[in-house]
């Protein structure tokens, strides 16, 4: 039977994004959970020690969610996860390496900034990392992986002088959100999108940890629906046209997309290109500060790279300099 096995963890946003694929798709899969009894199998095939991991039928094992769901498109290419329209998919590319990088930033920042949400998430990792423990045995886990993961907080950039900014934009976005799920189910009309598994994936893990899931509860019902629905997601109907979507994403893409992400992600590349551990750039008219990420920079190549794979740009340009995200893009090229 050709069945795909998934290595992930709940608590992963790219590894819940990549199983929603696997789902939408209907491939048939399996989802491992990536724990003490499953290292063996994992080390035998992953490079790099994240998840997702996925072993193909053959043997074949992919990592890293974006290029795992592009290798799978061109092996499952139905039903479409991007809409026809050039433009329209590039549009969601965007948001996906929006998502994947900067919307990763409140995830992680209210996960271990916040000590209900250390707690939480600690002892949800301690569990599911060794279920076989006992009490004292997961005590000591979730210590352990509190220990690890609070530190790494500056290597997203969270810390008491960006909370605000973060936070802002965690605010920002499911303001817009909510005005634009409102309408429709999924962010590009009646089925999913590849803005949908990048930006359901982070937010999802949000709505499970105390502090932001309250605020969600408080403020984003249709944001939560959209979640649930990305759990499972199907195709309800089709994808919209530009004119249809634009009062309500172009804020996404202007706010933080263009406001938020090009700002930090071009920073951080000019840091990387002139060797500086560390780099700065303005969010929300203040400071903004960590470590540089050559990741980053790498993915935000590939951004540009897409970009000028969009043969004929007459309708996608305005789009995007309506949205402050035409010169980032072109000083890619």
């Amino acid at each position: 039977m050709n069945v795909y096995r998934i290595f992930g963890l709940e608590l992963s946003p790219y590894s819940v994004k990549v199983r929603s694929y696997f789902r939408y798709k209907q491939i048939p899969h399996e989802w491992i959970v990536r724990d003490i009894t499953t290292t063996a199998e994992y080390e035998r095939y992953a490079k790099l020690p994240l998840v997702p991991l996925v072993v193909t039928p053959d043997g074949t094992a992919l990592q890293d969610s974006t290029p795992i769901i592009e290798a799978m498109e061109a092996r499952v290419p139905a039903p479409p996860l991007q809409p026809s329209d050039p433009a329209i998919a590039f549009l969601s590319a965007l948001v996906e390496e929006y998502a994947d990088e900067w919307g990763n930033k409140p995830m992680f920042h209210y996960r271990w900034f916040y000590e209900p949400d250390q707690e939480s998430a600690a002892e949800r990792l301690a569990r599911s990392m060794n279920p076989a423990l006992d009490e004292d045995g997961h005590a000591n886990l979730k210590q352990a992986v509190m220990g690890r993961m609070v530190p790494r907080l500056a290597f997203v950039g969270s810390s008491a002088a960006t909370r605000e900014q973060i936070e802002g934009s965690f605010h920002r976005q499911l303001a817009i959100l909510e005005r634009h799920l409102a309408a429709r189910p999924y962010l590009f009309g009646g089925r999913p999108a590849l803005a949908d598994l990048g930006l359901f994936a982070q937010l999802y893990q949000c709505a499970t940890d105390p502090t932001p899931g309250a605020i969600m509860r408080q403020k984003a019902p249709a944001t939560l629906a959209w979640i649930e629905r990305m759990l499972a997601p199907t195709g309800a109907g089709d994808f919209e046209p530009w004119e249809a979507l634009e009062p309500t994403l172009l804020p996404l893409l202007r706010d933080e997309v263009g406001a938020v992400f090009f700002p930090w992600t071009l920073a951080n590349a000019q840091a990387i290109a002139a060797g500086a551990k560390q780099f700065s750039c303005t969010i929300d008219g203040r400071p903004f500060a960590q470590e540089a990420q050559k990741y980053h920079a790498k993915s935000l190549g590939w951004l540009g790279e897409r970009y000028a794979k969009v043969a004929d740009r007459s309708r996608l340009d305005p789009i995007l300099e309506r949205a402050g995200c035409l010169a980032p893009l072109r000083a890619r090229l």
